[in-house]
């Protein structure tokens, strides 16, 4: 926690050190499953600041992921932070894309008990989007990306092509 209730770190209010509770550093609820009834089979259930207040500051962070079968989260990335991922049961196809002008994908299929990094860096580079999500080398699955953007895999194949 941080010295004065009237600063705020990163969007965030600080708490006087004599306030501060066990509660300001607990959460429950990470053993309830998500709800994976939505377009993308997934369900994020977050563990931030937002929930835990004395995580201000602090540059950690932890979500819970639910997958229906065939589930993805749609890509994304973490302009501010590394992230990592355990897989408690079955099996999640995971990986990212390096910056321009490779734009490589690095990906690996990860069983119950692995687990992998996405790593962040001081000066992570530039990602253009496009590029990164349809000019990936090799390719992302048109699988994963038409169910990302909720089109058709045609549609994202003839995009795939232009890169």
């Amino acid at each position: 926690a941080c010295p004065l209730i009237a600063v705020k770190l990163n969007g965030f209010a600080c708490k006087n050190p004599a306030w501060v509770q066990a509660n300001d550093f607990s959460f429950s609820g990470l053993h309830n499953p998500g709800n994976t009834g939505n377009p993308f089979g997934s369900a994020i259930t977050p563990v931030t600041v937002a929930q835990i207040p004395g995580l201000n500051t602090l540059g950690i962070s932890m979500v819970r992921i639910d997958y229906a079968p065939w589930g993805i989260v749609a890509p994304h990335y973490h302009p501010r932070a590394t992230e990592i991922i355990t897989v408690i049961e079955g099996s999640l196809e995971v990986g990212f894309v390096t910056s321009n002008p490779d734009n490589r994908l690095i990906s690996k299929t990860l069983q119950k008990g692995d687990v992998f990094v996405f790593p962040s860096s001081q000066n992570p580079g530039v990602s253009t989007i496009a590029n990164v999500i349809f000019g990936s080398k090799p390719d992302i699955s048109t699988n994963i990306l038409a169910k990302a953007f909720q089109v058709d895999k045609n549609i994202v194949q003839q995009i795939q092509r232009k890169f």
